[in-house]
């Protein structure tokens, strides 16, 4: 039987209008006035600078891998990519069945009771089947849109060796074919009473003052 919710193309379309309406209850939201329409969702995957991929083992153990990726619009679906082996490409072969998600935070929002506090979000989840790219033409494609997206003032093949045939040898380029997706944002008033920022995490990156971030 035909699935309705599916394009020509395979994929599970969203519905139009905020994303509790959709027929996948995977991405069905309990804060309707949160949900984010279609275009918001492209927006931010195309702006979002990581996220984490989830896959699970032949036991069905989890496993999270955070990551670099991109969003090709054209094709709805993801490409990343790690060392030819690992778990992230062992889970894949098990079981392609994913979950993916990019996140920012935003203000911390106190209040006068301890169950009141929140903080400004903004989030896609994304479910679908994640694939090992086999054909050289495609894996070269995501790899160059990767970089394409990480370093846009560099021309690829140009002020950069483009990617060679041994190289792709050495690398597992992963699309994920997205079968639906929800986006969500919460956001407080600018004059929001006590609202302030959470510095980032000390990580320590050379050439940094005292091997740290500096403190905002």
């Amino acid at each position: 039987m035909t699935d309705p919710t599916r394009s020509a193309g395979g994929r599970a379309d969203a519905t139009p209008g905020s994303p509790h309406d959709s027929p996948d209850p995977r991405v069905r939201l309990r804060r309707h006035d949160r949900g984010k329409d279609d275009d918001w969702i492209r927006a931010f995957l195309k702006r979002a600078p990581w996220g984490i991929l989830a896959t699970v083992d032949g036991q069905g153990h989890p496993f999270v891998n955070s990551n670099l990726f991109v969003f090709d619009e054209e094709r709805h679906c993801l490409y990343l990519h790690t060392h030819r082996t690992g778990r992230t490409r062992t889970n894949v072969a098990a079981s392609g069945k994913v979950a993916f998600t990019a996140a920012a935070m935003g203000r911390l929002l106190p209040a006068n009771e301890a169950l009141e506090f929140s903080v400004e979000y903004a989030a896609v989840v994304a479910f679908g089947a994640a694939h090992v790219v086999n054909d050289p033409t495609e894996a070269e494609h995501g790899l160059r849109a990767l970089l394409e997206k990480y370093a846009p003032h560099l021309e690829y093949g140009s002020d950069y060796r483009g990617v060679t045939g041994e190289e792709l040898a050495r690398t597992a380029v992963y699309r994920v074919d997205i079968e639906s997706w929800s986006g969500k944002q919460k956001e407080a008033a600018m004059d929001f009473p006590g609202a302030y920022a959470m510095p980032g995490p000390p990580v320590p990156y050379p050439g940094r003052a005292g091997g740290r971030d500096p403190e905002p």
